[in-house]
């Protein structure tokens, strides 16, 4: 069944069906594998034969390979070959698939990119190899630093005059902020076992978009798509880092291709990080005018952030001032900075992680200026309809999420004032912040088989990064069949099944989700055509099939033989006519040592507006760890490159500091269920970064109210506390 969705589909077909498992916190069917190690991840496939490879990179930020010297280790013990390609380095495909030629020059972009493959026997005797292999290098200087390079102007929105507002205004703010670089430091380390047989390539991998990922390796190595099956059944993390193909997957690809034998390739934890996409560092100025009553008359959000030469991705710091509050005066800008550092790309809620919390400190600000309660303040600013291009709302769950969230956590409405109270050494204070996120859906398929015995089987190349895919998919396909999702199979992350949306952008739920909504729909019509009534009067529930008049058993509809049906959803004018997004609230209590100016999260509450709840028990896993990454955006991560050299120098898990379990408290969760029609057919929406959009910006003000350290450069380590803390 094709749906194009050039209309909303208000028809709540999930909120009519029979079998009760929509939106229940059922557990992960794959959990138990999960938790015993025995899911098996892309480096785990026990493959007869296997070669391993390790990935030579190069210590200088920009330049050329001169040589490389293969002869300086392939008598090395077990070594087998060095691999050397300019297709490592993301170049088009040179000569016939087979063949790995080495072009004398290659060109450097960044410092630790990968130029060579040792591949040995074994693991040890490759890591061995790759140390000793000698490589020529020709550096050249580039800029380093992406406060001291030119700017492009890359998007501009620009409406009525704001300079006049601000200086026509009751109340104003004008504040520069500065957030580091962060990395996606998923769990799982990129990773390849690449097999090379018939002309046909097979790749087990760590990959978040297989349909996407598919074309692009097929591109790299010059194969036909249908030459290359790629096969991600478990990834252990992503958060933007696996959405392309990585220099792991091409390398074990194109030795697999030139040995004919498997090769795994597994990256260090220190190759990921200075290898895979970064989140960029930003430069943010925001200014807000405001009448008496606080309401705005001027919004402006201009952003400086930076990439590789070439390179068309720019972080979307606006994504979300677009629309998040209203100021009919509006200037939004987004310039940025070209510099060889590893590629910028897409890190967990590209844009809104970093954008949105200066604007909610901001919001602060003015709610200090206007003496009006901050939660108030942003009551007054919901803009009725989009200010930049007029569209309406499709939805709008900002205020319920502040209002409901602020009666959960306890907030006291007043004016604020920092320094109001003290425990010992420690200042307490409370903040808050709003969030939004963009929503997105794209196309997506899935196959629904319904087997003789009665149960179901839900295919799709779709992947599960941690985020519940099978749960949820499981459960769409039970509630529409009336089966129990134990009695659904649901199978993934495979090539060979239909194209999914891929895990990305918070799209796959809402979109994968709709494709297995639309394989079942057809099911039902093929169940009711044989029944010879209306399928809209069927009732599935525990394998019957019910109709006005009669009952059946699935088993005896279906005599002996599977039925099948596919669904295809993709985005229509729907998606296009109307502003879709997910909106949220964060309220945040924190304690700041007055002589160190350490800070601690001592209690957190988030409410999130995300359409339909699928399942509750992932939906809110995924808030949490969204904000449990908004401490650490706020606190402690940050990306440090040296400033002679350009390396970065905290690349592992030991010096980039991501929150661990002393870091977090407990943390509350609300989810506020809605039916946006405009969403998708089953009325969903990503939940999977609102929960990071806007969180560090709570910490920020709360900061602020504990101890009156106004801080303007993310994280807020103790020594940019303490230093921004009065003296008294």
């Amino acid at each position: 069944m094709h749906l194009k969705q050039d209309k909303p589909d208000n028809r709540n077909v999930l909120d009519t069906t029979a079998q009760g498992v929509i939106g229940a916190p059922l557990t992960r069917p794959e959990g138990l594998l999960k938790v015993t190690g025995t899911a098996t991840y892309a480096a785990e496939y026990e493959v007869e034969g296997c070669l391993e490879g390790v990935l030579v990179s190069v210590p200088i930020m920009s330049g050329e390979v001169l040589s490389i010297d293969e002869d300086s280790v392939l008598a090395m013990p077990g070594v087998v070959a060095v691999i050397s390609d300019e297709r490592l380095t993301g170049r088009a495909a040179q000569g016939t698939a087979g063949e790995a030629p080495f072009q004398p020059a290659q060109t450097v972009c960044y410092w630790g990119q990968p130029v060579a493959l040792v591949v040995a026997e074994t693991f040890e005797q490759a890591r061995d190899a790759a140390k000793h292999l000698v490589i020529e290098t020709r550096a050249q200087d580039v800029p380093v630093d992406p406060e001291k390079v030119d700017t492009k102007v890359e998007e501009t929105t620009r409406t009525g005059d704001l300079a006049h507002a601000m200086a026509e205004a009751a109340h104003s703010v004008d504040v520069e902020f500065t957030t580091e670089g962060h990395a996606s430091a998923a769990m799982e380390p990129h990773a390849a076992i690449a097999q090379w047989q018939d002309d046909s390539l097979t790749v087990h991998a760590s990959l978040q978009m297989l349909k996407f990922n598919r074309a692009e390796l097929a591109d790299s190595l010059g194969l036909k798509e249908e030459q290359v099956r790629l096969v991600s059944p478990y990834v252990g993390g992503g958060f933007g880092s696996k959405l392309g193909i990585s220099q792991e997957a091409v390398a074990a690809s194109l030795a697999a291709m030139h040995l004919g034998r498997p090769v795994r390739v597994v990256m260090s934890r220190q190759q990921v990080f200075q290898t895979i996409m970064r989140r960029s560092e930003t430069h943010q100025r925001v200014r807000l005018a405001a009448d008496n009553e606080g309401r705005l008359t001027g919004f402006g959000h201009e952003a400086r952030v930076s990439n590789l030469p070439g390179e068309s991705f720019a972080e979307p710091v606006l994504q979300s001032s677009q629309f998040l509050y209203a100021g009919e005066n509006r200037l939004l800008q987004l310039e940025i900075a070209r510099i060889h550092r590893m590629t910028a790309g897409s890190v967990r809620a590209p844009g809104e992680a970093v954008g949105v919390q200066t604007v909610e400190q901001a919001m602060d600000m003015l709610a200090e200026k206007a003496g009006i309660d901050p939660v108030e303040l942003r009551l007054r600013n919901i803009p009725e309809k989009h200010p930049a291009n007029g569209k309406p709302f499709s939805s709008r769950k900002l205020a319920e999420a502040l209002r409901e969230g602020a009666k959960a956590f306890g907030w006291e409405p007043r004016p604020r004032k920092p320094r109001h109270t003290r425990e010992g050494e420690w200042w307490i204070g409370t903040g808050v912040a709003s969030a939004a996120r963009v929503h997105a859906v794209v196309e997506a398929k899935a196959r629904v088989t319904l087997r003789p015995d009665g149960t179901a089987v839900v295919e799709t190349d779709m992947t599960d990064i941690g985020t519940g895919t099978y749960a949820i998919l499981g459960q769409v396909a039970g509630e529409m069949l009336g089966l129990m999702p134990d009695d659904i199979d649901v199978r993934l992350g495979d090539t060979d099944f239909p194209a999914g949306s891929g895990s990305g952008g918070s799209w796959g739920a809402a979109s994968c989700g709709s494709a297995v909504f639309l394989a079942c729909e057809g099911l039902r019509k093929k169940l009711a055509e044989r029944l010879k009534v209306a399928d809209d009067g069927l009732t599935l529930k525990d394998g019957f099939v019910r109709w006005d008049g009669g009952e059946k058993a699935l088993t005896e509809l279906l005599d002996g033989k599977p039925l099948d049906a596919t669904g295809h959803f993709e985005p229509g004018d729907s998606t296009e006519d109307m502003a879709i997004s997910s909106y949220g609230a964060f309220f945040a209590e924190v304690a700041v040592n007055h002589w160190t100016g350490e800070t601690r999260v001592r209690r957190m509450t988030g409410a999130f507006g995300i359409g339909r709840v699928l399942n509750a028990r992932t939906a809110r896993s995924q808030c949490l760890g969204g904000m449990t990454w908004c401490i650490g955006n706020a606190l402690t991560e940050t990306l440090l490159f040296d400033p002679n050299d350009g390396h970065l120098v905290n690349c592992d898990l030991a010096e980039y500091h991501v929150p661990v379990n002393r870091d977090v408290p407990d943390l509350d969760v609300l989810l506020l269920e809605e039916r946006d029609g405009s969403a998708s057919p089953i009325q969903a929406k990503g939940v999977g970064e609102l929960g990071l959009c806007g969180g560090a910006g709570a910490i920020a003000n709360a900061i602020y109210d504990a101890c009156g350290a106004r801080v303007f450069a993310y994280p807020m380590a103790p020594n940019r506390v303490l230093a921004a803390m009065p003296q008294n």
